[in-house]
């Protein structure tokens, strides 16, 4: 999707019609979503603890290890859990996980006490704290991710793009590259080389009435 800003208006536009869990960053304007429960990604709490450990003048170990060890053993529980099926990962976090977040908490709250606001240590900190409701909603269902990894992995090829184009020439420019990436993806996500898809798709288009049916030529079709 094409949106002219980041203003809460435009996932509001754009997600308006969906009601269950969405997985994220830090993005505020999610917040003002109805009918959504929001779950935070681990990922990017991690990397605040790692910006920090490359960021500090001393090698000695401390706080950023600590919390790195917590978020590393999650992880493993996660790794543990890859092959089960929804309701038994559930279980297994229910299990392993919820005791491991219930310290990190606790670890979390007494160290922010002794770190400056302002440091990177102290901004790891406060952001972990702030997301942490929406950090720990990944305990309720076993099909929600950790992290949106997944996601981040996929929109990269778009963001490094991005980088040699710099500008859409126009609006429609934008929207149309915003329906092709899609279509790649897709692609992508059903095994379907997208050289060979769009081959179809040339094809087969201009043999259609405009008004046709064309769910059939929808990739996981």
């Amino acid at each position: 999707d094409y949106q002219p800003s980041r203003a809460a208006s435009c996932p509001k536009e754009f997600l308006s019609n969906y009601s269950g869990y969405l997985l994220s960053d830090g993005y505020k304007a999610y917040d003002s979503l109805e009918n959504i429960t929001q779950a935070a990604c681990l990922a990017h709490a991690r990397r605040k603890f790692t910006d920090a450990q490359k960021g500090r003048a001393s090698k000695k170990a401390g706080k950023i290890e600590v919390a790195l060890n917590f978020i590393s053993q999650l992880y493993q529980i996660e790794a543990e859990g890859k092959l089960l099926n929804c309701a038994q990962r559930k279980a297994l976090r229910e299990e392993k996980s919820k005791p491991i977040l219930d310290d990190f908490y606790v670890w979390l709250v007494k160290a922010q006490t002794t770190a400056l606001p302002k440091s990177l240590i102290g901004k790891a900190i406060n952001y972990t704290l702030n997301q942490w409701p929406k950090l720990i909603i990944y305990l309720e269902h076993g099909d929600i991710s950790i992290d949106n990894n997944v996601t981040e992995r996929d929109i990269r090829p778009f963001t490094t793009g991005r980088k040699n184009w710099m500008f859409a020439q126009s609006v429609n420019g934008a929207q149309a590259s915003a329906v092709l990436y899609s279509l790649v993806m897709t692609c992508r996500a059903n095994d379907i080389n997208p050289y060979f898809y769009f081959n179809k798709l040339f094809t087969e288009l201009p043999q259609r009435n405009e008004l046709a049916d064309l769910t059939d030529l929808f990739p996981w079709n």
